[in-house]
């Protein structure tokens, strides 16, 4: 039997999609369901590797962790990870593919048509249903030409879409009413409902706005969705997310950490773990913060571009606040990116991410990094030096050398060595993400720091959370309409 789907489309950016399918995902992978998720094209330095040996975009793993099944690279074939401010990596089914500017990408985009319906069909042929997300937003009709995130794949494929709306930001009646006022009527026509997401008090109160949005576009109402607050349990898709990121108070702390947030961070959900840990306060710095003089331990995250945010790093002055940290007896580790702006020099020989040069580092590991076109992807697991287990995976372009490597920071199960520590022991840098998410090597690094084991099983929370969001959907959405719907 052919299977059926759903596309769920939005207003703008953030308002929602990618939780709405992962919550669908759960529910109706409890359902008996053969579910897939699908996104035509990502933009995020949120990356996840996958069982296939590529790499798609985070929200596309959680998701299809909601399913529950393994990720794959033709649930995400087009990604794009931001280098610049107009230019971007291209990943086509989980492999690099050079670089493109905006202008370059929208001629790409009637050839990355093909990849994208390739591994659509791949995709449907191992669903009950596959549940699509769109990307960016419907009305962003001066990309419609050759559009293949929105209604360009929803007219190629002929699926159903559902719109969602984002009432936290405001104005959600003239973004429903105004998306079906710019779309050309055949794309509006595909349209078969609307949701409206993250609605803060009694959704009965929005009665008479539901019933003008149905009256106005004509498009059947399937649902007000309550505000989710488990969502911040969960990884997130792309940087968006940290600009409203509050810190969280947390009376019981008893360790800082301290994490300078810069223009190019990826992969940053591996501070998640941390974060939902009670002994744990997470200081995320901008520019204009400055480390705090009692923070235990700096983490320097991942970059899509390492050259340009160590040059942020320098502009906003972390670099002479990380220098007292250490001046202080301070622990610092650096992840991916952050691992090669500790060492002393980033060599680019093939102008990878910018002029042909090379660039001084922080100089507190004794290792020097050379940028290199060939991008690592695997998944790893082994023990870090006090023989804690770990499991994670490394997304890097670049080769690190030097003395420091002598005192690795990890062996990996097939015996080689991974990353380096200062003689001091305080500096570490590595290449491995999801460090933190296996639970004893995250209590290793609370007891470093007097601030006990970790208190939270962090994979049994991540799936609390997905069954919490799918029961919450199911309470407040019309699933079987829904499914109806679908095609």
């Amino acid at each position: 039997m052919t299977a059926r789907a759903l596309m769920f489309q939005g207003t703008a950016s953030d308002v929602g999609k990618s939780l709405i399918v992962a919550g669908m995902a759960r529910a109706l992978a409890n359902r008996g369901f053969k579910v897939r998720p699908f996104k035509p094209q990502n933009m995020s330095n949120n990356a996840a590797v996958t069982v296939d040996g590529g790499e798609i975009g985070r929200a596309q793993a959680l998701q299809a962790r909601a399913a529950r099944v393994s990720p794959s690279v033709h649930m995400n074939p087009v990604l794009l990870k931001p280098q610049s401010e107009v230019g971007a990596q291209l990943v086509v089914q989980g492999c690099a593919r050079g670089t493109a500017n905006a202008g370059a990408y929208q001629r790409m985009k009637p050839d990355l048509a093909h990849f994208v319906l390739d591994s659509y069909a791949r995709v449907k042929r191992e669903a009950d249903i596959v549940l699509v997300e769109g990307a960016g937003s419907a009305s962003e009709v001066n990309l419609r030409g050759h559009d293949i995130a929105n209604m360009g794949f929803a007219r190629a494929a002929d699926v159903p879409v559902i719109l969602i709306g984002d009432i936290d930001r405001g104005g959600v009646i003239a973004s429903l009413v105004g998306t079906k006022t710019v779309l050309d009527p055949s794309d509006a026509a595909q349209i078969r409902g609307f949701l409206v997401n993250k609605f803060r008090g009694d959704p009965q109160l929005f009665a008479d706005g539901v019933a003008t949005i149905e009256r106005v576009t004509g498009w059947e109402a399937l649902g007000v969705v309550p505000f989710f607050p488990g969502a911040r349990l969960l990884p997130a898709e792309d940087a968006v997310a940290l600009e409203g990121t509050t810190r969280i108070k947390k009376p019981n702390a008893r360790i800082k950490i301290a994490v300078p947030i810069l223009p190019h961070v990826a992969n940053f959900d591996d501070l998640d773990p941390l974060e939902a840990e009670p002994a744990v306060d997470l200081v995320r710095l901008r520019p204009g913060n400055a480390v705090p003089g009692d923070a235990d331990l700096v983490i320097l995250l991942g970059a899509k571009a390492t050259i340009a945010d160590l040059a942020a790093l320098r502009d906003a002055g972390f670099h002479i606040d990380i220098a007292a940290h250490v001046r202080r007896g301070g622990t610092v580790l650096g992840l991916c990116g952050g691992y090669q702006m500790l060492g002393r020099t980033i060599r680019d020989p093939v102008g990878l991410e910018g002029p042909v040069g090379v660039v001084d580092g922080l100089g507190l590991l004794d290792v020097e990094t050379t940028l290199t076109a060939e991008k690592r992807l695997e998944r790893v697991c082994g023990t870090t030096g006090d023989g804690i287990p770990f499991s994670g995976y490394e997304m890097h372009m670049g080769l690190t050398e030097g003395p420091d490597r002598a005192r690795a920071f990890a062996r990996l199960s097939n015996g080689s060595l991974e990353g380096a520590v200062s003689a001091s022991g305080r500096i570490m840098g590595t290449y491995i993400h999801g460090l933190f998410t296996e639970d004893r090597q995250r209590s290793a690094w609370l007891e470093r720091f007097a601030a006990g084991q970790a208190a939270v099983s962090y994979d049994a929370l991540v799936d609390e959370t997905l069954d919490q969001l799918a029961a919450h959907l199911a309470a407040h959405v019309d699933i079987d309409r829904l499914l109806s719907l679908s095609r």
